[in-house]
Parts: structure tokens; C-alpha cells; sequence
């Protein structure tokens, strides 16, 4: 603590602050944090999180491309390319595409060649409809459903 003492102290006012106080509670908070962190990031032994950030998609002529939006009242519009279908339609149409394509690819067939769903979803689409969407292409026997997406202005693919 700073102390005055001395013969015209009434004078002139006070202007030393002690700073003691808090160096102690930011050392007590310095000794905490160092103790916590470790406890509360816990990581599993062996996961390595992917570095990619961007990556693009290879279309194949045998992809479905579906867009997906919320209309009017909470309805779920999609689109089959440029086509707006209702669930029992993308059902079919679903079935029928993945039908015709094991049928042109014959017995020797790897998952690989099979054609995959790519969603396109509108920012404030409703996520029933995406889900929806979703598993109505599981339940036709899409394998691969996967969502496209634009990268931020300016940015390009970068691979880490």
C-alpha cells in the first residue's frame, strides 16, 4: 500500500496506485487456467481431423443434382435438375435412375460407379427439407448424398 507521509500531504492529492492486488488474482488466474485447459480440451487418441478446407466435387453425367428450398408456409420445394418433383415422385424417380444405372453397368459393379445425390440448399432452407431429402435418396439406395457448396468470395482451394 502506498502511504503519504510528510509534511504537506493534504496539499497535493494521491496519484500512486497499488498494483499488487492485482498481479496476485492475475497470477491466481494464470496458475487456474493452466490447470483447466488441459482437462477440458480431451481429445480421442488416433482421429486426425481432414486439413481440406475446399474441396471440388467431380460431376459425373449419371449424378442427380437436386435443389432443395423452403416455400410458402413452411413447404419444402425440390427440384430433380430443373424439374420440381414431390416426395413420391423423388422417390421413383430416384429408384428408376439407380435401376437403369445398375442395369447399363451390368453384374461387375462397384460402389464407385454407382451415381450419387449432390443437394443444393438454399441458406435458409429449413433443415425437414434437407433432411427429408436426404432420406428419401437412402431410401431409393443412394449410397453417396452429398451437398454442394460455394467456397467464400476471393477464396481459392487450398489444400493443407
Amino acid at each position: 500500500m502506498a502511504m503519504s507521509v510528510g509534511g504537506d500531504s493534504a496539499e497535493k492529492p494521491m496519484s500512486d496506485i497499488n498494483t499488487t492486488p492485482l498481479v496476485d488474482v492475475m497470477l491466481v488466474l494464470l496458475i487456474i487456467f493452466l490447470i483447466a485447459i488441459p482437462v477440458v480440451v480431451q481429445q480421442v487418441k488416433g482421429i486426425k481431423i481432414p486439413d481440406v478446407r475446399y474441396e471440388p466435387t467431380t460431376t459425373k453425367p449419371e449424378n442427380v443434382s437436386l435443389s432443395v428450398q423452403g416455400g410458402p408456409g413452411g413447404e419444402c420445394q425440390v427440384y430433380w435438375n430443373l424439374t420440381r418433383v414431390n416426395h413420391t415422385e423423388l422417390l421413383n424417380r430416384a429408384v428408376d435412375k439407380l435401376k437403369a444405372e445398375i442395369a447399363r453397368l451390368g453384374n461387375n459393379i462397384t460402389p464407385d460407379q454407382l451415381p450419387e445425390a449432390h443437394i443444393r440448399g438454399d441458406v435458409n432452407t429449413p433443415y425437414k427439407c434437407i433432411g427429408a431429402t436426404i432420406f428419401t435418396m437412402q431410401s431409393a439406395g443412394f449410397a453417396r448424398v452429398g451437398f454442394i457448396s460455394e467456397p467464400p468470395a476471393g477464396e481459392g482451394v487450398t489444400r493443407m
